[in-house]
C-alpha cells in the first residue's frame, strides 16, 4: 500500500472515533429537564402551613435558640438578635431592658421578641394581657406594659401596636368576630400607654388583623396559644423620619 492509502486510512479512522456523539449531550439534557420537573412538583405540593409547623416543631425539639427568641416567618426573615442587637444602637437597650424586665416579672415565657429590618417587635401573648375572649387589659399586664410605656416616652420611635387572635370563632354583641377583639384589644393597649404616659399621639397606631396572621399553624391548643398575641412594634429612627417627611408633605398639599 502507498504512503497516501496509509495516510487517507489513518484520517478515516481518527475521523470516526471523535469522542462521545450527540446522542450523550441529549441525554444530559433529558435528565436535567426531568429534574427540573420534578423539582417544580415537589415545591408544589409542599403547603407553607407544613413547613411552618416543622420549623416550629424543630425549633422546641432541639432548643437552638436562646430563651425568649423564636422563629417566625414572613415576607422578610428575622434576623440573630446577639448578632444584630449590637448594630443597632438604641435598639439593643431596648431590648435589654425588656428582656430584663421579663425576667424580673417571670414573664419569660410571655414575650418573644424579632428584629427585622424595620425594627424591634415585641411580642406579648394574650395570657399575659387579657382573659379569655375580653379586650379589657387585665392588673397582672400592667408591670409589663408600665416597663413599655416607659421606653416608648423616653424614646422617639414609631410605635405600631397590633393583635392577633387564633381561628377559633367568636360570635357574642360586642365582638361579632376576631377582628373587632383584635382591634380592641390592640386599642385598649395604646390607650394605656396614651393615659398613663406622655406620648404624642402621632407616634402611636393601632391596627387589628384577627386570625389571619398567624406566626405558627392552628393546629391544637398549644399552637393557638402562640397566635394569640399583642405586637408592640418599635420603628427604626430612619423610618421614624421617613414618615414624618410623608406625612408633613401630604399636610402641606
Amino acid at each position: 500500500m502507498s504512503r497516501n492509502g496509509r495516510k487517507n486510512s489513518s484520517k478515516g479512522k481518527s475521523a470516526g472515533s471523535s469522542g462521545p456523539g450527540w446522542e450523550v449531550v441529549y441525554s444530559g439534557f433529558i435528565l436535567i429537564m426531568l429534574c427540573f420537573f420534578i423539582m417544580l412538583c415537589t415545591f408544589s405540593t409542599i403547603e407553607k402551613s407544613k413547613i411552618e409547623h416543622f420549623v416550629a416543631s424543630f425549633t422546641r425539639a432541639v432548643s437552638v435558640l436562646p430563651a425568649g427568641v423564636k422563629v417566625r416567618p414572613g415576607e422578610q426573615a428575622s434576623l440573630a438578635l446577639p448578632d444584630i442587637a449590637d448594630d443597632k444602637g438604641e435598639m439593643s437597650l431596648i431590648f435589654q431592658e425588656l428582656q430584663k424586665a421579663a425576667s424580673e416579672l417571670g414573664m419569660e415565657e410571655d414575650l418573644t421578641f424579632s428584629f427585622f429590618r424595620h425594627g424591634l417587635v415585641v411580642s406579648l401573648s394574650d395570657t399575659a394581657l387579657f382573659d379569655i375572649g375580653v379586650a379589657e387589659i387585665s392588673q397582672r399586664a400592667f408591670p409589663m406594659l408600665d416597663k413599655i410605656g416607659e421606653i416608648i416616652s423616653n424614646t422617639s420611635h414609631l410605635v405600631r401596636i397590633e393583635g392577633h387572635t387564633d381561628d377559633v370563632p367568636i360570635h357574642t354583641y360586642r365582638f361579632p368576630s376576631n377582628w373587632e377583639l383584635s382591634t380592641a384589644r390592640a386599642v385598649n393597649v395604646l390607650r394605656y400607654f396614651l393615659d398613663i404616659y406622655e406620648i404624642p399621639t402621632e407616634r402611636l397606631s393601632a391596627a387589628g388583623f384577627g386570625e389571619f396572621q398567624p406566626i405558627v399553624p392552628n393546629e391544637g391548643p398549644e399552637l393557638r396559644s402562640k397566635n394569640r398575641r399583642v405586637e408592640v412594634t418599635f420603628a427604626l429612627k430612619k423610618d421614624y423620619v421617613a414618615v414624618n417627611e410623608t406625612q408633613k408633605g401630604l399636610s402641606q398639599k
